[in-house]
């Protein structure tokens, strides 16, 4: 008696298969309205055939599950024809031939189903809030640049070659590519940030957060923005240096990581530089909350496919110098390996220096140099970066914070190598 009751797998599956119908048909038979021009189909409709589609799959699997979906599309169609004079939509009638499917679905794959059938309401229920924002809140220049990241992502970005080539085999195309779609990125993301916040706060957060992503990456981004919009300078500058924070922040996590004897010896510089950055970004965020009409909606594209471009061909020289270098002069010297690679990754040139200190090639005292160092060769980039991406008018505001985190972490250095 009491395995009578128990519910198999497949009564499991058409509980889920009659749940998925319902579940559609409760959002479509709000939708349904009343009389002569109510939509032809509701909740019983939906989930009935949603269970015909899971019966239709376990009689006679897939086979007969595409005759169903076949003559469910059939009477969609007369449907439609009958009353399109009143209902022009597609919309019920394409749903509910997506239930048949989900309904067989839950006899093979019924979480999928069940996952599936929830992001259609949700899409469903949603119809007010969506048609809004596409047509009032969505400008046509924001669509473009919506359209063409997705296309650098999903289409051009699996295409690209991932093998070094060039000279001294330092080019990754894919690396490169990657590196542009972040710029549009972070881009993007200090665009929605000011549409969200407003400038006076909103580009100063973008620029603090992305910095975790790539500083040199959002200075290239906060310059492109500067150069459209000259009211949103300050606001773009302080999102530029506090980039530097994260930078900074995520070099401890990294040395911490690899070396505890190497954090403890650059705990100085670090702090001092890490100060001087945020304090350098406050200074220009306060000076973007004094200026009046920051609020005001950004206007023009998302992001700049030309400046990212950019940014990728002067990554692509700085790369092709490093690997020079590293092949004129070798990796004998520490320091400087960790300026090349600094040019690149402040980060990787960190990692690489105190991963000798774990192994106990290099004292931990010994590794701030090379690391403040690799620091170092990262600004000259940034700046290399931020004349080119924001102008002189931006670089003069950004790179003068830049240097002061530089020569803050090299007084921490001194005294630090005074100390020992």
């Amino acid at each position: 008696m009491e395995n009578a009751l128990s519910l198999g797998p497949p009564v499991l599956n058409l509980v889920i298969a009659f749940a998925v119908g319902a579940l559609i048909g409760a959002e479509r038979e709000r939708r349904k309205g009343e009389g002569p021009t109510r939509s032809p189909a509701g909740i019983r409709t939906f989930t009935i055939t949603s269970i015909a589609g899971a019966i239709a799959f376990s009689v006679g699997g897939a086979v007969l599950l595409a005759v169903l979906t076949a003559c469910v599309a059939v009477l969609v169609a007369v449907s439609y024809w009958r009353s399109q004079d009143q209902d022009p939509g597609l919309t019920t009638e394409i749903v509910l031939v997506l239930t048949a499917l989900l309904g067989g679905m839950c006899m093979q794959a019924p979480q999928t189903a069940a996952a599936v059938a929830v992001a259609v309401t949700v899409l469903l229920y949603a119809k007010a809030w969506l048609h809004n924002l596409v047509i009032a809140a969505i400008s046509k220049d924001e669509l473009d640049d919506a359209l063409i990241f997705a296309a650098a992502t999903l289409v051009v970005l699996p295409l690209v070659p991932n093998s070094p080539m060039g000279p001294y085999l330092a080019l990754n195309p894919r690396s490169l590519w990657i590196v542009i779609v972040l710029v549009m990125a972070i881009s993007a993301a200090g665009y929605v940030a000011v549409r969200l916040f407003g400038a006076r706060f909103g580009l100063p957060l973008a620029g603090a957060i992305s910095g975790f992503i790539s500083s040199t990456s959002t200075i290239g981004a906060m310059g492109s923005r500067a150069s459209r919009s000259s009211d949103l300078m300050a606001a773009c500058v302080a999102g530029a240096v506090l980039s530097t924070v994260a930078t900074i922040a995520q070099m401890a996590v990294v040395v911490g990581a690899t070396s505890i004897a190497t954090l403890s010896n650059l705990s100085g510089p670090l702090l001092l530089a890490g100060g001087t950055a945020l304090a350098y970004g406050a200074a220009f965020t306060l000076l973007a909350a004094r200026i009046p009409g920051n609020d005001t909606l950004p206007t023009g594209g998302v992001f700049s496919l030309k400046t990212a471009l950019a940014f990728g061909s002067i990554l692509a020289v700085i790369l092709v110098i490093s690997a020079g270098l590293q092949d004129r002069f070798g990796n004998d010297g520490v320091l400087l390996a960790a300026v090349v690679a600094g040019l690149v990754d402040t980060h990787a040139a960190a990692i690489s220096v105190a991963s000798l200190v774990a192994s106990g090639k290099v004292l931990p005292q010994d590794a701030v140099l090379p690391i403040i160092a690799g620091l170092t060769s990262n600004t000259l980039s940034k700046i290399i970066m931020a004349v080119t991406a924001g102008g002189w008018a931006f670089a003069l505001r950004v790179v003068p914070g830049l240097v002061l985190v530089a020569l803050a972490a090299w007084a921490g250095t001194f005294a630090a190598l005074l100390w020992y």
